[in-house]
């Protein structure tokens, strides 16, 4: 691993950039940490791009690369499932490492000597494929910590250990409902965004959803085969959507996508297509958990059909505009979703044939 040129005694990759190369994975998280002050290291080497001095963390430029670098510090949770407050910057390594969530995420490779390390065992944890927490007020003090667990059990396939799961357990049978909703989204997104139906099991199966609210509509639908089979723009809101999302910050389309699921089984082809023909592929995906059969028949067969005839031709028919236009376009589409091989004159014969009817 080389990925700044940088070398410092006091200079570490720390995090999952370490983890990930010891499993033989590509990273895409990249912590650079100076024990010490960050802002005054880098002010020797690099143009200086964005600071904050009140988490001792700095982005410069270097060699054309824009690089963060973070001062090495220790945080406390003063208010439980918020976001923490920085006691010290500068502090040790060790102190800096067991802020972390995970021990296979508190490991540390020095960029000088290419030294591992490992102040909480998170080597072993690795070779053995555990997932354990640093402490036992891990989860108290950030619950968002347990869907973090979830996303690397899934990409890792490793589990929690014996005493982790005791403690989420616990967690999870007395939930604190006054956290960072904005923080949960963020890893629920994370998460769900893998496409997993084995997340999707074991946020079920774990209680996880708890963090969320009592509701819990399981469906047997394999999501990630509908996911994988249409795709989705937001697929996380696919998997998430069928629990409680009340207190997270939704966004108005993630909103919309969730107002617009039909309550009640769509009978007919009609039915289906009118409520579908201007919702997002996200609404007609959760709809398919509660009628599998009637989402898939309108995304593989029915939202292809078009009514040919327009406004013009109703005109040319002698039909003045008016709002009796809706009428016949519905009554020309319930035909062809009957028949979809009308041709555009089939469509006009049949206006012709009920002509004495407009």
């Amino acid at each position: 691993m080389n990925i700044i040129n940088i070398k410092d005694k006091n200079l570490f990759y720390i995090g999952g950039v370490v983890r990930d190369e010891i499993l033989g994975r590509k990273s895409f998280d990249i912590d650079i940490t100076y024990v010490g002050n960050a802002i005054e290291f880098c002010s020797k080497f690099g143009d200086v791009i964005q600071e904050n001095p009140d988490f001792g963390t700095v982005r410069v430029n270097v060699d054309g690369q824009e690089v963060d670098f973070a001062s090495t510090r220790s945080e406390s949770y003063p208010h439980k499932g918020h976001l923490p407050v920085v006691d010290k910057i500068g502090c040790s390594l060790k102190e800096d490492v067991l802020r972390r969530d995970f021990t296979i995420n508190a490991l540390a490779k020095n960029t000088l000597t290419g030294e591992i390390i490992d102040y909480t065992g998170g080597l072993d944890d690795l070779k053995n494929k555990k997932l354990r927490v640093l402490h036992n007020g891990s989860f108290i003090d950030d619950p968002t910590r347990i869907i973090r667990g979830l996303k690397f059990s899934v990409r890792f396939g490793f589990e929690l250990d014996e005493h982790t799961r005791k403690l989420q357990d616990e967690y999870l049978s007395a939930v604190n409902y006054d956290m960072s909703y904005k923080r949960v989204k963020k890893e629920l997104v994370e998460t769900f965004n893998l496409n997993s139906q084995l997340a999707f099991e074991k946020f079920i199966n774990e209680g996880i959803y708890k963090l969320l609210g009592d509701k819990a509509d399981v469906s047997d639908v394999n999501i990630q085969r509908l996911v994988s089979d249409y795709g989705a723009e937001i697929p996380w809101i696919i998997y998430a959507g069928v629990f409680d999302l009340s207190r997270l910050p939704l966004t108005k389309i993630e909103q919309k996508i969730l107002d617009d699921v039909p309550q009640t089984i769509l009978k007919t082809d009609f039915e289906l297509y009118k409520v579908f023909e201007n919702a997002r592929i996200e609404t007609v995906l959760l709809y398919a958990l509660k009628d599998e059969a009637g989402a898939r028949h309108y995304l593989d067969d029915l939202r292809k059909i078009k009514i040919s005839v327009t406004g013009k031709d109703l005109q040319a028919l002698g039909i003045a505009p008016s709002p009796k236009y809706q009428e016949i376009f519905d009554m020309l589409l319930r035909e062809k979703l009957s028949n979809p091989e009308m041709s555009k004159e089939d469509e006009i014969a049949h206006l012709k044939f009920f002509e004495n009817t407009l």
